[in-house]
């Protein structure tokens, strides 16, 4: 009896575990772009367009591979508009025996799914996602009963399973982490490398004709789009990356320019989490340079860390702690999101410089996430709710189950914990230490009060004030909150007046 298996927008791999013992000649691959996946939030034009052209792409390959493909666009006008609606309308019209696909990214997502067994009278079968090096079952056994859930134990785990980086049972350099060396601000380069872009086809530009059309309101702009849009132009990304900036990617990871948004990254995890690349591949690809002598270690231990250690680890987080997650609030913040997050129009050089990139990029790299617009949120107080959300739009490789633990635990500490040891918080002499934004800032970083003070610094010790009671215990805030201390009462009075001065003004 012939099976009805659906590909999701985030599962566009060949090797995919619901295209396991497929009869090509019997069963049916459904592909759908449903505007419920392209509203439940209002994602960012070039997330959209990039996820309907790969999709379109891959059903390209699908097919030329001897599959089966029933696919639905957009602006379909027999579209249900929902993953409910069209696997209804498939298997009206086909009449399989069975759905098969393989797990879903997100609780909501999930949720769906587990209801077509009573709705439609069919076995679904949901098979495990196989792209993912540790397993819900795994984690879960790793993380019940312990006190604190330390990703560097967690990554320690995923090198011994994995075998990356490993001589025996010990990591090679006599090290698991090589952070400390990678902490280094860039200079401005203009013989830096450039990374590869690709010019819309014919199926990339009618995707772009039709957001346009369908979305015309969503944040972000469309201009320049330059995704890999097939795993073979993903390969070529991958190809660059090791070979002109995995050598320089460690020391500069944590490193900000205004004019050079890119630096040494390896803009991949849009492709991995897509399913263009597998994590062990780009680890491998990765390592081979290290053994090669072609990259360092410590950037070849940093970028690894962040794939099977940062990434397993989120979607361990995501899943061990239930959908409940999303509601966690620590510090009982409620402010709004600042409109300059939608605009960019803010007088904070670094906040503008971000935001502007991340309208024209739909990017910017992890540490502009956490110490630039996730900072600033964590600082001012905003509703990690809404912090989440914003992420999960405006990013093109931001999916739920990595995305969410990322703002909620580590950027915003709202679980009070849980994921984090502290929390991300940094005064302007962090950003004016790690990048050129403040240079061309009309705040000055090494002004605490005063007209032309960084608003970073007073609401950074403002942050610390108001939040001592829930934070005085945590031993990795001693120092700062020691230095609180020592400030005398006039000072630390002056400094939380200009902080709820600035608050005030940013309602």
């Amino acid at each position: 009896m012939s099976r009805l298996i659906l590909i999701l927008g985030d599962q566009l791999s060949l090797g995919i575990s619901s295209l396991d013992g497929a009869d090509k000649g019997c069963d049916t691959v459904l592909m759908c772009e449903v505007m419920a996946e392209a509203t439940y939030v209002g994602h960012h034009k070039k997330k959209i367009a990039f996820i309907f052209s790969a999709m379109r792409h891959f059903a390209d390959e699908l097919r030329g591979s001897g599959y089966k493909v029933r696919y639905t666009r957009i602006d379909d006008p027999d579209n249900a508009g929902s993953f409910s609606g069209e696997v209804q309308r498939a298997t009206i019209e086909l009449r399989p025996g069975s759905v098969c696909v393989t797990e879903p990214g997100e609780w909501r997502v999930l949720k769906e799914i587990r209801s077509w067994s009573s709705t439609l009278g069919l076995e679904i079968d949901i098979r495990r996602d196989r792209r993912f090096i540790c397993s819900h079952r795994e984690f879960r056994h790793w993380a019940e009963g312990r006190k604190s859930l330390t990703m560097e134990f967690f990554y320690r785990e995923m090198r011994r399973k994995t075998g990356l980086l490993m001589r025996g049972d010990e990591p090679l350099g006599g090290r698991w982490n090589f952070d400390a060396e990678n902490r280094k601000p860039a200079k401005p380069d203009l013989l830096r490398p450039k990374h590869i872009q690709f010019a819309p086809d014919a199926i990339t530009t009618e995707v772009l004709n039709s957001v346009e059309t369908l979305f015309s309101g969503n944040f972000g702009k469309l201009e320049n789009f330059g995704f890999a849009v097939t795993r073979s132009d993903a390969v070529k990304v991958l190809d660059r990356f090791v070979d002109d900036f995995l050598p320089n990617f460690g020391e500069t990871q944590d490193a900000m320019l205004q004019h050079d948004p890119w630096l040494n990254h390896s803009l991949l995890s849009f492709y991995i989490n897509i399913g263009f690349l597998d994590a062990i591949e780009v680890c491998l690809a990765a390592e081979r340079a290290y053994l090669g002598g072609s990259a360092p270690l410590n950037a070849v231990e940093g970028f690894i860390r962040q794939i099977i250690g940062w990434r397993e680890y989120m979607r361990g987080i995501y899943w061990f702690t239930g959908p409940d997650y999303v509601e966690s609030n620590f510090f009982g913040n409620t402010r709004a999101l600042p409109a300059f997050y939608w605009s960019g129009e803010t007088e904070m050089n670094c906040l503008a410089t971000v935001i502007t990139e991340t309208i024209d990029h739909a990017y910017a790299h992890h540490i502009q996430r956490l110490m630039i617009t996730g900072n600033f949120a964590l600082l001012a107080g905003v509703d990690p709710k809404q912090v989440h959300q914003w992420y999960l739009e405006v990013y093109a490789d931001a999916y739920e189950w990595v995305e969410l633990p990322n703002v909620v635990g580590m950027s915003q500490f709202a679980d009070g914990g849980f994921l984090g040891t502290k929390p991300y918080a940094a005064s302007g002499s962090y950003i004016n230490r790690m990048s050129d934004y403040c240079g061309n800032c009309r705040f000055d970083p090494k002004q605490r009060v005063g007209k032309e003070a960084c608003p970073f610094n007073a609401l950074y010790w403002d942050f610390l004030d108001r939040n001592h009671d829930r934070l005085k215990s945590n031993r990795r805030l001693a120092q700062p909150y020691a230095t609180w201390s020592r400030m005398s009462d006039e000072s630390r009075e002056e400094t939380r007046r200009q902080a709820a001065s600035f608050l005030a003004d940013l309602r």
